[in-house]
C-alpha cells in the first residue's frame, strides 16, 4: 500500500524515486514498471 502511494506521488511529480525510503524502493519500482512509468525510475 505504501509502495502504491509513493508511486502515485512520483507519477504526479510531487516526489522523485530518489526520495523513496530504501525498504520501499523495489516495491515502488515494480508499481512504476507495471504502470508503464519506468522512465520515472531515476536514482
Amino acid at each position: 500500500m505504501m509502495a502504491m502511494l509513493w508511486a502515485q506521488e512520483i507519477m504526479c511529480g510531487n516526489k522523485t524515486y530518489a526520495q523513496v525510503p530504501k525498504l520501499l524502493k523495489e516495491p515502488v519500482k515494480t508499481v512504476l514498471i507495471n504502470s508503464g512509468c519506468e522512465e520515472l525510475i531515476v536514482e
